[in-house]
């Protein structure tokens, strides 16, 4: 049975890090980007590390209007301590019920107070302590022990002027007290979950050890100096004389937002306006966006296929698939920097740069203005009146409700495409105004309107790639290269490509190492397929030199699934220097599960069993439903010897998580390394069945069964792995080797030949020949 225990390592090497071993010597290649990177100067001021805050007050001597501007906005109003002038709620003895409890909102010696559910969900009374927001709802913060701020669940909606639940509209679900979720728990912690973009120079202050907070900011709300940086070098700049200022700086101001390309100016902007995950707290000294932060792909769940939103995506990764960005359109040309407020209202705004007469006419949106005759559009669940058809927005900025009743217009600037609602099951503009009409009722109109003819999307691709299509490996490696389109697009289908382990994605994903665009780069190391174990080590060597630190950290998580000793000496030194940048990344949030059970993977990478442990169990009390890290521990304690805890885990996540079929393969191989076949063959059929592409599991059933001797089922579970994998070494050979012990000497014969054809460069098939032929010697005649 040592067969399938060796298994179960090579499936888990596989499932955390696609690990190999590897004891070939590496000669770097630089890739050409790097070259060019060299010779790009930095545009932080060499005084960055002398400058210091000074507050948004000693800007309105200067900037009195862009300051009155900004007061006000929602980047004023982003927090504040709780008063009656800046609380919105009704705190006046009011009651709300929800689910059948009471919470009542009350003041007390000048206080503000919530009575409602708190930890555990006992009853208590808790002082709001900050505002969280302005408008369409305002979120209170309540403090806990620990310098913990939690987010109270329940929100004022400020159009409505009433109390409303977050579980209702959000998560359309009652969360109970041990969830991650609950309001009292990590998932609604504002220390690390909301406040680096809500306040100005934030520190989240984070301690592993003693798991409390001491976050600190300089403003409580966004100021002046979150986008302009430490201004007090741009002070001492104003207080020289004309004459005597210097002309080649950025009049001091450390983040420079004029005279930068459109990429420049959105990437700014994407440090808070985006999905992604945070390095590290801000500084100004990152030349590029994944030093600070790792965007969000358009890939699942977060986005459909196509890439519109779906979850809460904080526009980025949209506006990046708009052809907006592509013309150099940046935020600001729609909206007031300082403000935030759009600059013009209605179709006005886009006619900035579209010609009223070719798109502000009823022959391109054949809809009806306001004004004129006709009766409002009335449905089940809105009202749509006369005009709203012809505005820009409701077409190309269809949008979605989050928090309850904040209405996000989608900023991918998208032409309405029911057609591909049609193939691909993605909402599209027409059906989200017409909700009682079918897809087909709007593919007509369209055709009608505009012709039959449809560009080729590449939501299609990626759709196909979701699905790990067979036919959609070649477009996917088509659209990763393909500059025209997003890069966002091209990166997920990088990250797609992974369902698709052949020479020509192996090719492909390697040969993206060398693109100009860091995400591509950092999609590339994640993804990377190990098919050569000297290509693999020269490329993500090559990858620690990367001038970009999400990508070079990654690298270094990719190697740390080698022994030690495979690291050449010559490259020791930045590949120590990238796995302490990785380890202060997920050190930096590590009061999230996911970066727990990151640093699990790597210490067991590592060979550091202990630290591996500790992690994924801290991972499992912050998140008690986080499986990933149930099933590495349950590996951590296999490796340690104490199949005991590790049985435990796995029957855990397959009552507790039976949708992952990931557990009943695992448990399954865990169990026949237990001895205790039987158990495992009816987790190893359980696999089977939830996971029928998945050929390695018919192989170890065959074997088991063959044990246990049951020969027909292990013959058909032998002859489905093969079908799965035609030219599979293993399967032909254990195909031979079934039929020679059956007797069967016809049988193992074909095989024995297929090897041999196969796999001329091995003596595999002929040694089996050989042993048939003498098994047929003994034969009695």
């Amino acid at each position: 049975m040592s067969e399938i225990v060796n298994d179960h390592i090579r499936y888990w090497q596989w499932w955390k890090n696609i690990g190999l071993v590897a004891t070939t010597a590496i000669v770097l290649s630089f890739p050409i980007y790097l070259l060019r990177s060299a010779l790009v100067e930095s545009n932080v001021p060499q005084n960055a590390d002398q400058a210091f805050y000074v507050g948004s007050e000693t800007c309105i001597e200067c900037h009195k209007l862009e300051y009155d501007l900004w007061l006000g906005s929602h980047h004023y109003h982003a927090m504040d301590t709780a008063t009656e002038a800046s609380v919105r709620g009704d705190f006046d003895d009011r009651i709300f019920e929800w689910n059948g409890t009471i919470n009542r909102f009350f003041k007390r010696d000048g206080k503000l107070f919530v009575e409602t559910p708190g930890p555990e969900g006992e009853m208590g009374s808790f002082e709001i302590a900050y505002t969280f927001g302005y408008e369409p709802l305002q979120q209170y913060l309540i403090a806990f022990p620990g310098g913990r701020l939690q987010c109270l669940p329940i929100a004022w909606d400020t159009e409505k002027n009433q109390w409303f639940h977050l579980y209702d509209s959000v998560y359309d679900e009652e969360i109970l007290p041990d969830d991650w979720l609950y309001w009292t728990n990590n998932g609604q912690n504002w220390n690390g979950m909301c406040a680096d973009c809500h306040s100005t120079d934030l520190k989240k202050g984070y301690d592993a050890q003693s798991k409390t907070f001491n976050t600190t900011w300089f403003e409580i709300n966004v100021g002046c100096e979150a986008c302009h940086g430490p201004s007090s070098e741009h002070l001492d700049w104003a207080k020289l004389p004309d004459i005597a200022r210097p002309t080649n700086t950025n009049t001091g101001l450390l983040i420079q937002t004029s005279n930068i390309t459109t990429r420049q100016y959105v990437d700014h902007c994407a440090r808070c306006h985006s999905r992604r995950g945070v390095l590290e707290d801000f500084n100004v000294a990152y030349q590029d966006l994944l030093d600070y932060l790792v965007p969000q792909h358009i890939g699942e769940p977060y986005y459909f296929a196509d890439g519109q939103i779906l979850e809460e995506d904080y526009v980025y990764a949209s506006f990046l698939q708009s052809k907006m960005f592509f013309n150099d359109v940046r935020c600001n040309d729609c909206h007031d920097a300082h403000s935030v407020k759009l600059i013009k209202d209605g179709n006005e705004l886009c006619l900035q740069c579209h010609k009223k007469s070719d798109y502000d006419t009823f022959d391109h949106h054949f809809h009806k203005y306001e004004g004129e005759e006709g009766d409002p559009l009335i449905l089940a669940d809105k009202i749509v009146n006369v005009g709203e058809g012809a505005q820009c927005i409701n077409c190309h900025m269809a949008g979605r409700y989050y928090m309850g009743n904040d209405f996000r217009n989608d900023h991918s600037f998208r032409i309405p495409r029911p057609d591909l609602s049609a193939d691909i099951g993605v909402p599209n503009a027409c059906n989200q105004c017409h909700t009682n009409e079918t897809i087909d009722w709007s593919v007509k109109y369209m055709q009608t309107w505009y012709g039959k003819s449809r560009k080729p999307h590449y939501g299609s691709i990626l759709d196909r790639g979701r699905e790990a299509n067979p036919d959609a490996e070649e477009a996917l490696i088509k659209l990763a290269f393909d500059t025209l389109y997003p890069v966002v697009a091209r990166a997920t289908a990088i990250s797609l490509l992974s369902n698709y382990p052949s020479e020509n994605s192996t090719k492909a994903i390697a040969d993206l190492l060398s693109d100009n665009e860091s995400i591509i780069r950092h999609a590339s190391v994640q993804n990377y397929l190990v098919f050569s174990e000297e290509n693999f080590l020269r490329d993500m060597m090559s990858m620690l030199y990367d001038p970009v630190r999400a990508v070079r950290m990654n690298a270094a998580f990719r190697l740390s699934a080698l022994p030690s000793d495979q690291i050449d000496t010559l490259h020791e030194a930045a590949y120590q220097r990238a796995i302490r940048e990785y380890i202060m990344a997920m050190e930096y949030t590590a009061e999230f599960a996911a970066s727990r059970h990151n640093l699990g993977i790597l210490y067991a990478n590592m060979g550091e069993l202990q630290k591996a442990e500790l992690n994924y169990r801290e991972a499992i009390r912050i998140d008690n439903q986080f499986y990933p890290a149930k099933m590495n521990l349950a590996m951590v304690y296999n490796q340690m010897g104490d199949n005991t805890r590790a049985e435990i885990l796995f029957k855990d996540i397959v009552d507790k998580h039976p949708e992952v079929s990931e557990a009943y393969y695992s448990y399954g191989l865990l169990l026949a390394e237990m001895q205790n076949y039987t158990e495992a063959v009816t987790y190893l059929k359980k696999a089977a069945e939830r996971m029928p592409e998945r050929h390695r599991i018919f192989y170890n059933l065959g074997l088991l069964q063959q044990y246990m001797n049951a020969p027909r089922e292990a013959e058909a579970s032998f002859q489905r792995a093969l079908s799965l994998q035609p030219d599979n070494m293993d399967y032909l050979y254990v195909l031979a080797d079934f039929y020679i012990n059956q007797g069967q000497f016809e049988m193992a014969e074909q095989y024995a030949l297929r090897i041999q054809e196969r796999y001329p460069e091995y003596s595999v098939g002929t040694d089996i020949l050989e042993v048939i032929n003498h098994a047929r010697q003994r034969e009695p005649q």
